[in-house]
């Protein structure tokens, strides 16, 4: 009888394991997606429950926003730090206490019954939230091989698109029919489910495995966590405080300026920075990333410019907007999973210039809105910007890491998570700023036909007067109320050329990064670790 021996084979990098040591892809991905999922979520689920927590606790409606902006203040300084913190206290041991600080303090925010109390679980629930997103994206990288990636950032920018797309609708659902505290303690059960998932089945990578020790780049923390809090409170709190007429905004912005390019000094000149910024040297990731921030940009101005649009000059109610906003979400769902099936095929230059096309138009169109347009009107456009958002997010988040070598795949991750985090609260703030400056000018420019010397408005005021007349109003109250109701169709006329002013603004941003698509290069082996770097070996 003749002996076979059992020789032991390394497995190959491109082929998923099945066996309970080391869990395949899905079941990695899965353990981190939880608390992505919640993360995504909360940066808008709590917005449209705000009056009703002013009117709880008590609070001003400038001090009630304080509970969005301590939230995002949070998130953008931890997100630049993930590598740092996951090289010297380990990946998985980073991601547990995120997952377990994030879960506890959205416990105390549903129990909080002050607005400083609020204010700081708050902030607190931020820190958490801020790691959660990097550390994701970076163990999706790593645990599909490399010629899957296309796939793998199909399913994460699925989950980290559709958190801020659900979260108003989920945010409005929970505070009418329960109570605003439910927005927060329902991350419980889904919190728990996914740190027990995540303690069972994700590993460090061998380059992280244990820690490591390293020197606490104090001065590059500091710098950093003073100058992205000073920029995100400019940013949140800039238009309530009327911009540059308030010397706290004017005081933020200094104190940001100089201590970010002080940061960037500082974390270029030593060995060991807390954020490795190096890895912006290279062009495709550095474009990628800035493609990203404007990305983020239109996105989230346009999930705050719709629902405006279509509630103040439209009459849609909050659920109609909602609904009307529904399909983006859907198509962008059905869209991610094809884009990554697409990406091997097509290239990233050819999808991510196929969903901008696709983008610019639907601005244009959006820039053709009026005061009689109908839900169907908004439909087509939402469509086609959802399927645009969903090939560019998953091409460019596919190829922007693509020459990143392991080591600093989660650094680089926190950078392209910031930007993208950044550039939303950017586009909350511009097309805000914009659209108040773009609505002076509008009515500057229409008031002066509304003169008794204008022969087309006499003429419209004495038809409108007439009518009022015919209703039982006196010669002089018709005469006042045809003026009122002039001057609120004038109001509702320039915020409609307002908003197709941003309209347009926003696609001209789309098209400026259409030249950058050409600086985008995949190697035909990207420096992508195998699955065992998200797994124990």
């Amino acid at each position: 009888m003749t002996t076979v021996a059992t020789v032991s084979r390394p497995v190959s990098t491109a082929t998923p394991v099945h066996d309970e040591e080391h869990p395949n892809k899905y079941v990695v991905s899965m353990a981190v997606i939880f608390g992505v999922l919640m993360s995504a979520i909360d940066t808008s689920v709590v917005n449209v429950a705000l009056p009703q927590i002013q009117g709880n606790v008590g609070a001003t409606q400038q001090e009630v926003t304080w509970i969005s902006t301590g939230y995002m203040i949070s998130v953008v300084i931890l997100m630049p730090l993930t590598n740092w913190l996951s090289v010297r206290f380990g990946r998985k041991n980073v991601y547990l206490t995120s997952l377990a600080v994030f879960v506890f303090s959205s416990l105390m925010c549903g129990m909080s019954h002050t607005l400083s109390e609020l204010i700081f679980w708050r902030v607190i629930q931020g820190f958490g939230a801020g790691t959660l997103q990097p550390l994701a994206q970076a163990i999706f990288r790593e645990a599909f091989p490399p010629e899957e990636q296309g796939v793998a950032m199909g399913i994460f920018g699925f989950v980290v698109l559709f958190g801020p797309a659900i979260g108003p609708t989920l945010g409005g659902y929970i505070t009418d029919n329960y109570s605003w505290p439910w927005i927060f303690f329902i991350n419980l059960p889904i919190g728990v489910i996914g740190f027990l998932v995540a303690a069972r089945y994700l590993y460090d990578p061998p380059y992280m495995k244990g820690g490591q020790r390293r020197k606490v780049d104090a001065v590059g923390i500091g710098l950093l966590a003073i100058g992205l809090a000073s920029m995100q409170t400019v940013l949140e709190q800039g238009q309530t405080e009327d911009w540059f007429n308030s010397n706290a905004i004017i005081a933020g912005t200094v104190v940001s300026i100089v201590t970010l390019i002080a940061f960037l000094w500082w974390e270029m000149r030593i060995d060991d920075p807390a954020v490795d910024l190096r890895v912006l040297k290279d062009p495709t990731f550095f474009s990628g990333t800035i493609i990203g921030g404007i990305l983020g940009l239109g996105l989230f101005a346009s999930l705050f410019l719709l629902p405006q649009y279509m509630q103040t000059l439209l009459g849609f109610t909050a659920t109609q907007s909602g609904l009307s906003l529904m399909p983006r979400s859907l198509v962008m769902m059905l869209a991610m999973p094809v884009a990554g099936a697409l990406y091997n095929r097509l290239g990233p230059k050819v999808m991510i210039g196929a969903g901008l096309l696709l983008t610019i138009y639907s601005q244009y169109q959006m820039a053709q809105f009026t005061l009689e347009t109908g839900a169907q009107d908004i439909l087509w456009p939402q469509i086609l910007q959802g399927i645009g958002f969903g090939f560019v997010f998953v091409a460019l988040s596919t190829v922007a890491l693509a020459n990143i070598a392991p080591a600093r795949m989660t650094s680089a991750t926190g950078l392209n998570n910031l930007i993208r985090q950044l550039g939303g609260s950017f586009g909350t703030t511009i097309v805000v700023t914009i659209l108040t400056r773009q609505n002076d000018v509008a009515r500057s420019s229409l008031v002066p036909d509304l003169q008794a010397s204008n022969p087309a408005f006499l003429v419209r005021l004495r038809g409108i007067q007439g009518l009022f007349v015919h209703n039982g109003y006196g010669v002089q109250a018709a005469h006042d109320a045809a003026l009122r109701l002039l001057n609120l169709l004038l109001v509702r006329q320039t915020f409609m050329l307002a908003y197709e002013y941003v309209f347009i603004c926003i696609g001209v941003l789309f098209t400026i990064c259409l030249p950058l698509i050409f600086v985008l290069h995949q190697p035909k082996h990207a420096p992508i670790p195998s699955q065992h770097a998200a797994v124990e070996a």
